[in-house]
């Protein structure tokens, strides 16, 4: 394991192991004020499904682009959702809703638990652009706080360029249930490291993220620690895909 650099609040920890990974999460676990998000690819930006496509098919990435697409969404589920669908008085409710159904967001997901995104950072098959994968951890706590600041000096009737914390109290999402997870929702166009770096000095002593590369290499053994643990897809999509992802998997990885 090995300390690149801390910057701008930004830890960067390379592990050589997933042995190391374990390690690393025992000694810190009592910050608890952190959550966690596991990338496939460690050269992919903390940046939402809306914006990436947005930048794909050369669209302005702003609120009205975003707020339009919600709107469409909303009339395209009228009589899709139920007999007695739950009310969801915020908009980011109705995000929270379309996220694990196929929607393009401006939410992340993330979960409470690091193995469960470190489950995620390995769960493709496919070899990474860098030959490693992330799993991000960032303090809600200081985050939170920082976004307090920025609100009460926003004068204008536009949202505020700020980090929010959407934990939805709807029964639609039973895999967020599962995997512990809540999500982000950051300012359009920004991915949420550059929105760390923009706001906090280079020197800033406290960790506001940790970014921990592992190895591609570790893949199976992650997975099969993981499972040891019960994180698999059995665990974490209680439904049909789960059931079959699962079984998949254990064709894929041996003494799975």
């Amino acid at each position: 394991m090995e300390e690149i650099e801390t910057k701008f609040g930004i830890e960067t920890e390379v592990m050589e192991s997933w042995s190391e990974f374990i390690t690393f999460i025992d000694v810190n676990s009592q910050y608890r004020q952190f959550i966690w998000r596991g990338q496939a690819d460690s050269s992919w930006l903390l940046e939402p499904t809306i914006s990436r496509v947005l930048k794909k098919y050369g669209k302005v990435d702003n609120e009205k682009t975003i707020n339009t697409h919600l709107q469409r969404f909303k009339y395209a589920t009228r009589g899709r959702r139920g007999p007695t669908p739950s009310i969801l008085e915020k908009d980011d409710y109705w995000w929270a809703l379309g996220q694990h159904q196929g929607l393009n967001t401006p939410l992340l997901d993330w979960s409470k638990s690091p193995f469960v995104a470190a489950f995620f950072a390995y769960e493709r098959y496919e070899v990474s652009s860098t030959t490693q994968r992330t799993v991000y951890g960032i303090s809600q706590t200081a985050i939170a706080r920082m976004s307090d600041i920025i609100k009460k000096q926003h004068l204008e009737t536009t949202r505020p360029s700020i980090i929010e914390f959407i934990e939805p109290f709807s029964d639609d999402n039973a895999r967020l249930v599962n995997q512990n997870g809540l999500f982000t929702r950051s300012p359009s166009g920004i991915d949420i490291e550059s929105w760390i770096k923009s706001r906090y000095k280079e020197d800033e002593e406290n960790v506001v993220m940790w970014k921990i590369l592992l190895p591609d290499t570790e893949r199976e053994n992650a997975l099969r620690s993981l499972n040891r643990m019960n994180i698999n897809h059995l665990t974490l999509f209680p439904d049909l895909y789960g059931a079959s992802k699962f079984a998949n998997m254990n064709i894929e990885i041996k003494s799975y």
